[in-house]
């Protein structure tokens, strides 16, 4: 049975189906463009390593690494192979691992439906054995050395280990050189029947597409399939402290000039997606009035030379944690982060005026209308918040109801007895 969700202000019509086997299927047809997109994914990321198997009693732990492991695996077939078969339909496939979310995605400006129908299939057909997992694991590695000399990925995962304690975001979402070398045939087979479940699952296509050919092509792969109703799976999560693990985080390596990436630490134990989200809309307003091109801060920093082009600030949140990461270059990393610390307890007692909040609220609003431009990012983003619960159209919703009361108390509570942790790389 379809469902239509509409959205006056977008001027979009998007399609919902849900399929007896759970999976949730999206369409957003775009008849005027030439492009089609579409991404099928399964709420499994690098955080998924400790979980009790839907039917079993007792939790299980794999090696960190195998969600991203398992995204590798699934490209290769017993016969055939995949990135040959959307070459010769002229489409570009592509995949990703997050802590959160293993998507496969494509994009096509023609034979949609055979680059969906190879979609959905070298997906649902795992093929694993012995020798190619021992294979994968030596190019694994050798993926893993690479990053680890990389300044960028150091800062960032440096960091994300200053601010947790013990939640898994703090690992490397390709696990380490040791942790893969665990990692076998039936624990992969295990972590795909667990997680690629159709319903835990969902399939998002958008472009010049029509909605029902799509729904015709999903029911008649899974007309083949014998498959049983899934309970929800119980995922593990330890429970983490308020405070920092490490307040500052320095190493060096062969870098012209200092990185750094300063975090706050969100204050959440569990909430729900309604709170989530408003603390995304509003987290994300939040850093860019503090530290955003149009703020006094930031062009302070950048007129005394302390920031430059690679200065970047974001929120990122999920159900049980969350956290705001700044940062980039600059000859004074320590510096930047005292004008940050300042500005913090300067807007405490003297808050922003609200133009400010209406004139940044406003620009918010059109970078999300805009983000629709691109079928790439309107596809990712509606995985993103579809994993957390919420609507594609929802965030604009609250986006446009959320006022400057509801930013205040926000900034009051959010750096109240605030927790950060600096990362830094200095030159050797």
């Amino acid at each position: 049975m379809k469902r239509i969700i509409n959205s006056d202000v977008l001027r979009e019509r998007l399609i919902h189906y849900k399929h007896r086997y759970g999976l949730n299927v999206y369409i957003l047809p775009r008849p005027t463009y030439k492009k089609q997109f579409a991404i099928y994914a399964a709420h499994y990321g690098s955080n998924d390593s400790h979980f009790v198997v839907p039917g079993d009693t007792q939790p299980i732990k794999v090696p960190e690494g195998i969600a991203h492991f398992l995204e590798h695996k699934l490209f290769e077939k017993q016969d055939g192979n995949v990135f040959e078969e959307y070459s010769k339909l002229g489409a570009n496939p592509n995949a990703f691992t997050s802590f959160t979310t293993t998507a496969y995605h494509f994009t096509s400006t023609g034979n949609f439906y055979e680059c969906l129908d190879i979609l959905i299939d070298f997906v649902g057909d795992p093929y694993f054995t012995d020798q190619t997992v021992e294979k994968e694991k030596g190019i694994i590695t050798q993926e893993i050395t690479m990053y680890q000399d990389n300044p960028n990925w150091r800062v960032y995962f440096n960091l994300l280990k200053g601010l947790y304690h013990e939640h898994p975001v703090r690992n490397d979402i390709a696990g380490t050189v040791e942790s893969i070398q665990k990692i076998d045939k039936d624990t992969l087979y295990k972590c795909y029947e667990t997680f690629y479940h159709p319903s835990n699952m969902v399939l998002f296509a958008t472009g010049d597409i029509d909605a029902d050919t799509v729904i015709k092509k999903v029911e008649a792969y899974f007309s083949k399939r014998d498959l049983s109703k899934q309970d929800r799976i119980d995922r593990i999560y330890p429970d983490e402290p308020k405070e920092v693990a490490e307040p500052v985080i320095k190493e060096k390596l062969p870098v012209p000039r200092p990185l750094f990436l300063l975090g706050f630490k969100d204050k959440v134990e569990r909430r729900s997606s309604q709170q989530l989200l408003d603390h995304l809309i509003l987290n994300d307003i939040i850093v860019d009035m503090l530290i955003g091109p149009a703020s006094e801060l930031y062009n302070r920093l950048y007129e005394e030379g302390l920031i430059d082009s690679t200065f970047s600030a974001d929120y990122v949140g999920e159900m049980e944690y969350g956290h705001i990461i700044l940062g980039g270059e600059s000859a004074d990393p320590e510096k930047v982060v005292d004008m940050v610390y300042r500005e913090i307890e300067k807007v405490k007692s003297k808050p922003w005026e609200q133009e400010y909040f209406l004139r940044l609220k406003r620009k918010k609003i059109g970078e999300y209308i805009r983000s629709f431009n691109s079928l790439e990012s309107v596809g990712v983003m509606f995985v993103s918040l579809f994993f957390r619960d919420i609507g594609l159209f929802e965030y604009l919703e609250r986006l446009e109801r959320m006022n400057y009361e509801e930013l205040r108390t926000h900034f009051n509570m959010f750096f109240d007895d605030y927790q950060s942790s600096l990362s830094m790389i200095l030159p050797r």
